[in-house]
């Protein structure tokens, strides 16, 4: 990103792809603790485009192609990521480089629905503790953001999967997971029988972040057209991120979770971005809203000198 891009905020306060209320206030948690501001600081022309809410309508029932389903609040699912899809899809038609505000992580749906619409090898640097690869068939709770990235990869029930188009939006030789380390048995396999690259936090622990962070831009550079960063701030470790609504101990520590959205800058490759899971409800002083704050800030290029 040495050339400064246009950036388009996009706002998507919900949360009904989680366990938890919540995450519905964290665009807003994340504008208030100054994201504008700073990015101001940095010569960066940010328009805050939309604030994707769903209608005051949605409770009503969806139609006759909905089977018995365990998916929760399937319906609002599919309407707000069809209402961001079509949102994502029309700032990057027009040179902006969309920033999604979550929000839980079911909204990513959305986002690379839209993305694929421009990209034809569209990459995905998935930052998060969990790699949201479940499927009705295998999904504890129900909940959507842990389906995510299933998903898009075209693995689920057809009507979230043919938003913006029934084939798939990222295939899985494009996408790196990175700082997994709560993994269900249903995704551990599928990890494994499509081949995704995953650095899980044993990698990070042995190998450092500065590596596995080189690794994944390397393998992703050479494979893609466009690289969307999707950062689930459970990713770091709970100490950090009081503030999300599925924490998990053994998380990236400050400076790895700064060195990688650092390194991602330095090396140029991400046309698109998105962070999530902020949840003001369970946070500690803002604490976690300012660390998205922070976050986005060396992402887009703040250094200390």
């Amino acid at each position: 990103m040495s050339i400064k891009p246009k950036i388009a905020a996009i706002s998507v306060p919900f949360d009904l792809g989680a366990g938890r209320r919540g995450a519905s206030h964290g665009p807003k948690a994340i504008l208030d603790a100054g994201l504008l501001q700073a990015l101001g600081q940095m010569d960066y022309t940010v328009d805050h485009v939309a604030d994707i809410r769903l209608a005051d309508d949605t409770a009503a029932p969806l139609d006759a192609q909905v089977d018995a389903t365990n998916l929760n609040y399937f319906a609002e699912v599919i309407e707000i990521n069809t209402r961001l899809a079509e949102q994502v899809a029309q700032v990057v038609s027009q040179d902006y480089f969309p920033l999604i505000l979550g929000g839980d992580h079911s909204i990513a749906i959305g986002t690379l629905a839209g993305l694929s619409s421009h990209y034809h090898h569209l990459g995905v640097i998935w930052i998060d503790a969990h790699s949201d690869l479940n499927s009705a068939d295998t999904s504890p709770s129900g909940n959507i953001h842990g389906m995510s990235l299933a998903v898009s990869l075209g693995i689920g029930h057809p009507m979230l999967t043919a938003i913006m188009g029934n084939k798939p939006k990222v295939k899985p030789e494009n996408i790196v997971l990175i700082g997994a380390r709560s993994l269900d048995e249903g995704e551990k396999k599928l990890i494994r029988s499509l081949g995704i690259k995953c650095f899980t936090m044993y990698d990070i622990d042995r190998k450092g972040m500065a590596q596995v962070m080189q690794e994944a831009i390397d393998y992703i550079q050479i494979r893609t057209d466009g690289v969307h960063l999707s950062y689930d701030v459970d990713s770091v470790d709970p100490i950090e991120a009081p503030g999300t609504g599925t924490t998990v101990k053994g998380g990236l520590q400050f400076r790895e979770a700064h060195l990688a959205v650092e390194m991602l800058h330095e090396a140029g490759i991400v046309t698109s971005a998105e962070f999530v899971e902020v949840n003001p409800l369970l946070d500690d002083s803002n604490k976690t809203s300012q660390l998205a704050v922070s976050l986005i800030s060396s992402f887009f290029g703040e250094q200390i000198l």
